[in-house]
């Protein structure tokens, strides 16, 4: 049976002398899918991701929630303050809401000026983002 191309089916294909062949990996990446929109799945995945809104706490809170911090700051009998677990807002840095956090310490002091707790490791807290103070003995329960 005679076909076409019977000729030249045997026929060695001549490289070119001056440019070495091309790597398989860098001829499979001629087919790679390409982004046109670059950085748009990364945006879509922000949008998707969910943040919590704050809770804005009422005067009745309020006042509990200072009861709960000069008690924090009471020493006792030896001169050792209570450890106590702070939860509190963290406002979302790329947009709207945020989420809670707990932090475990002992408040070493009061910031009145900028209106902040200090633990004794050096943990910053604003006061007006703090949802709720107890003893960290409470938490381990």
């Amino acid at each position: 049976m005679n076909n076409k191309y019977d000729d030249i089916i045997d026929t060695v294909y001549p490289f070119p002398k001056k440019h070495p062949p091309m790597s398989m990996e860098d001829r499979a990446a001629q087919f790679a899918p390409f982004a046109a929109l670059t950085g748009f799945g990364d945006a879509i995945d922000e949008t998707g991701r969910l943040t919590g809104s704050f809770v804005q706490l009422d005067d009745n809170e309020k006042d509990l929630l200072d009861e709960k911090l000069k008690m924090a700051l009471m020493c006792d009998e030896e001169g050792n303050k209570m450890p106590v677990v702070v939860t509190y807002f963290v406002p979302d840095e790329r947009k709207a809401g945020g989420s809670y956090k707990r932090s475990e310490g002992v408040i070493k002091r009061i910031d009145d000026y900028q209106r902040r707790i200090i633990f004794d490791d050096g943990t910053l807290i604003d006061i007006d983002m703090i949802k709720n103070i107890e003893p960290a003995e409470a938490t381990k329960e």
